[in-house]
């Protein structure tokens, strides 16, 4: 007879628990994921005035929580499958190849953009070099310290500190599957105290500041990584648990509709272009009230530490664009019939292109923002002109992931 406490039916039973309920990509998180890189393309560029219609200047989220959340669904389909496969164990080495890949992404990304920024200033002699619009001088002016840093990732410039937030979010993986053999509680108590500790204005309110969750940015200051990767795994293994199945589906309901676009509507005055377009010339006293209120809390909108009210305005954003694209992205494949059918599947096909190539495709949107904006401060930023950056922008993006597919899918392995 089987004891209870046989340790392999228990761990069958807890990979049963776990197991994903999805097996294969979903369009809508390759949709989403697709418009998040074009709008951190804009949100790179610098000066560019498409920038006024992002989420972030509407709310307090912005595309970075949509990379982050689908990111978490998508390793949930490539990396979950691993675990549930072959074990643990295999399953952190495909973890750990990952973060590697992403470290040496990054790496290249840094010196890719500081050697475009170096040759602006060797070839044209400007005033302010640009070097400096990055905040860059650390680097060149003492390569030896910044280069160690840069390789231990304890010297993160602000601009590039969005892979580095990744890695380590991917490398906490392996400890959230193995606590979710014990319990999916064990998984959502040691995320929601991960967010805790990474709050660092409640730890400093608290008196226990000193227990801040953070990494450091740069030997010769006290600056800390700008995305803390300790409270922006919240969003990931969020988007993770969903695709994985520990989460139910939210359902569609009136009420939750509802709900969600009275937090949106409500989150829209409270936001930079909200307190300064709609209150500023008609009610300049509301408007100082709202930047006194906005001074007041700012942790719970905190970027760096992924404020509570980020996360609330997020889901609430998230529900209704899941809602609008229907079940398994009815909505997104049908639009073209009621529209015109055949653009807007050409469209549809390349926005989900970017979104199934997002490291590649993001990498390169970074060197070329700060191109596009170099560019720019030549020819000068009229409307045509920034428009057609954007646009040409968009396209190199398209152009990347196309060309990316094609290399992994390895052609001339089946050539003759």
């Amino acid at each position: 007879m089987t004891s209870v406490a046989d340790p392999a039916m228990t761990d069958r039973r807890a990979v049963q628990s776990a197991a994903p309920t999805a097996t294969t990509r979903d369009i809508r998180l390759d949709f989403f994921r697709g418009l998040a890189m074009f709008i951190i393309l804009c949100a790179h560029t610098p000066s560019n005035f498409f920038t006024s219609w992002i989420p972030a200047r509407w709310g307090f989220s912005d595309a970075t929580e949509i990379f982050v959340f689908c990111s978490g669904m998508a390793s949930a389909i490539a990396f979950g499958r691993s675990f549930d496969r072959t074990g643990w164990a295999l399953g952190t080495g495909r973890v750990a190849y990952r973060v590697w890949q992403v470290y040496w992404a990054h790496i290249g990304m840094f010196f890719a953009i500081a050697t475009l920024l170096a040759a602006f200033d060797q070839f044209g002699n400007f005033e302010d070099p640009y070097i400096g619009t990055l905040n860059l001088w650390a680097f060149f002016e003492d390569p030896g310290p910044a280069l160690v840093g840069l390789f231990t990732l304890t010297y993160v410039p602000n601009y590039f500190d969005i892979l580095p937030m990744y890695l380590v979010i991917l490398g906490m993986m392996p400890l959230m599957m193995a606590l979710s053999r014990v319990s999916l509680w064990a998984v959502a108590g040691a995320v929601a105290l991960i967010w805790i500790f990474a709050q660092g204005a409640l730890l400093d309110a608290l008196g226990l500041g000193a227990l801040h969750l953070a990494f450091p940015a740069e030997p010769w200051s006290d600056r800390e990584w700008f995305f803390n990767p300790f409270g922006w795994q919240l969003v990931f293994f969020t988007g993770f648990a969903f695709m994985r199945g520990w989460l139910p589906k939210p359902p569609v309901t009136t009420a939750l509709v509802v709900l969600a676009a009275a937090v949106v509507i409500a989150i829209i005055p409270l936001s930079h272009v909200g307190m300064r377009e709609i209150f500023g010339p008609y009610a300049p006293g509301l408007r100082e009230s709202i930047v006194e209120w906005r001074i007041a809390n700012q942790s719970l909108f905190f970027k760096s530490d992924f404020g509570l009210l980020r996360y609330v305005h997020f889901l609430s954003l998230a529900y209704l664009c899941w809602v609008a694209a229907g079940d398994g992205g009815a909505r997104l494949k049908a639009a073209g019939t009621r529209l015109l059918a055949r653009g807007w599947d050409v469209l549809l096909q390349m926005i989900l292109k970017v979104g199934q190539q997002s490291l590649a495709v993001f990498v390169f949107s970074m060197v070329f923002a700060r191109f596009s904006g170099f560019v720019m401060d030549q020819v000068g930023r009229t409307t045509w002109n920034m428009t057609l950056a954007n646009l040409v922008g968009f396209a190199a993006l398209i152009a990347v992931a196309y060309t990316v597919a094609w290399f992994k899918s390895q052609p001339w392995r089946s050539a003759r």
